[in-house]
């Protein structure tokens, strides 16, 4: 419940932020932004699940080569409430996974060579039931909206910054040369405010998803250690998926950024979430 109270308070910051930069224009420049900024996001969210499988090489796996695999998603899929993911694999051998498709009737939960090799069934069960919550969630749309703000927010900062520099004269001569170097600023420092806030979103849900798991299965555990022995995973083997879709993977594959850096990550830090789940007992989920 908090992960979906801050989610939706930082959906409103970015709002807030959005309104803001658009001030700086006018109504009818606000209303210009967003419209191309839907647009531009609405194509990837409606083509999102065939471009990220095409990207990451991925193909859909049978119930006849993966029969338990398939058994296991489908429980999960019916304890969630939705309809039963699309399995598929990559040839990937960093253990890892993640979820797309635009709502929960064309939800995909894919996941690597390398996961199905390193997971026992327990540890297995945890890391499909955080990807099926991230469908039940909708965390796909969730991201598309916070995208699309950014875009706009970013692109009315863009129109502040040449405005500022082609006006700046006559604005220097109004408001004492102080004028541009603030517009400037503002330009600057909205992306950058808006990129921050569509990162804490990220993590946010990753969180939620985890908290979900742990109700699907009825036991955090098994996804606390699977999410330590994925973490080892990504710090000894080289990723060979595509980096534009790495957000998606429930284990960060780039991982070991450390300090300022984590403010621009789009995962909570694995231990972290580690520790929020060992600190669920296991009764309240049964």
């Amino acid at each position: 419940m908090m992960n979906q109270l801050k989610t939706i308070l930082l959906l409103g910051g970015m709002s807030a932020l959005l309104i803001a930069v658009g001030g700086a224009f006018g109504r009818g420049s606000l209303l210009l932004a967003v419209g191309v900024a839907l647009v531009m996001n609405l194509g990837s969210y409606f083509f999102s699940d065939k471009l990220v499988l095409a990207m990451n090489r991925a193909r859909e796996l049978s119930p006849a080569e993966a029969p338990s695999l398939h058994r296991m998603v489908a429980e999960l899929a019916v304890r969630a409430g939705i309809p039963k993911p699309r399995l598929f694999v990559t040839d990937e051998v960093q253990p890892n996974a993640f979820a797309t498709g635009r709502n929960p009737s064309h939800g995909v939960v894919a996941v690597t060579r390398g996961l199905l090799e390193l997971l026992d069934e327990e540890e297995l069960r945890g890391v499909l039931a955080h990807e099926v919550s991230h469908i039940a969630h909708r965390d796909i749309l969730v991201a598309s909206v916070a995208a699309a703000m950014a875009s706009a927010i970013s692109m009315l900062a863009n129109m502040v910054r040449w405005a500022a520099i082609f006006g700046g004269s006559r604005r220097d001569e109004e408001e004492g040369g102080g004028g541009v170097l603030g517009a400037l600023a503002f330009s600057l420092l909205a992306p950058l405010g808006a990129l921050l806030v569509q990162m804490a979103i990220s993590r946010s849900r990753e969180f939620l998803a985890d908290e979900g798991a742990a109700k699907l299965t009825g036991d955090p555990r098994g996804l606390a250690r699977a999410l330590l022995k994925l973490q080892r995973g990504a710090q000894s083997l080289d990723f060979g998926g595509e980096a534009a879709t790495a957000s998606l993977y429930i284990v960060n594959p780039f991982s070991g950024l450390g300090g300022i850096r984590e403010l621009f990550s789009t995962h909570p830090s694995t231990q972290a979430r580690i520790d929020r789940l060992m600190a669920m007992t296991p009764h309240r989920y049964s």
